[in-house]
C-alpha cells in the first residue's frame, strides 16, 4: 500500500512493488485503492482481483493489510458500521444541605450546680 493522502486524511493505492524499492517508490502496477474517509465500509476499497490473482500466481506476496482487504473483498464481509453510543443526560449538581445553626455547649456536657 502506498500512502498518498494528506495529514489526518489518508488515502492508499494498492500497488505491486519490487521488494528493493521503498514504500513510496515507483510501482510496477497499481491494482486498486483504499480510502479510509468513506463512511460505507464496502465502498472504501476497490481492487482489480484479476490482476491481484495474476501477481500472486507469479510469486508476489501480499502484505498483511492488503491480504486482509483482499479477503474482505472476496467474501464481501466488511462488517457494519457501529451506531454511535446513546446520549447520556448531564449530571445535575445537588444543592448543598443547609447547615445547622445550633452550636454545642461550652465545655462539653452541662455541669449541674
Amino acid at each position: 500500500m502506498k500512502k498518498i493522502g494528506r495529514k489526518h486524511r489518508p488515502f492508499y493505492r494498492i500497488c505491486v512493488m519490487d521488494s528493493r524499492v521503498h514504500r513510496e517508490g515507483k510501482a510496477i502496477e497499481e491494482v486498486g485503492w483504499y480510502d479510509t474517509s468513506i463512511d460505507d465500509k464496502s465502498k472504501r476499497v476497490k481492487i482489480d482481483m484479476e490482476r491481484v490473482d495474476y501477481w500472486v500466481s507469479v510469486g508476489a506476496s501480499l502484505s498483511e493489510r492488503v491480504a486482509t482487504l483482499v479477503k474482505k473483498v472476496k467474501t464481501n464481509k466488511f462488517g457494519v458500521m457501529a451506531a454511535p453510543p446513546a446520549l447520556i443526560a448531564p449530571k445535575v449538581k445537588e444543592a448543598p444541605a443547609p447547615e445547622t445553626t445550633e452550636a454545642p455547649a461550652e465545655g462539653g456536657e452541662a455541669a449541674a450546680s
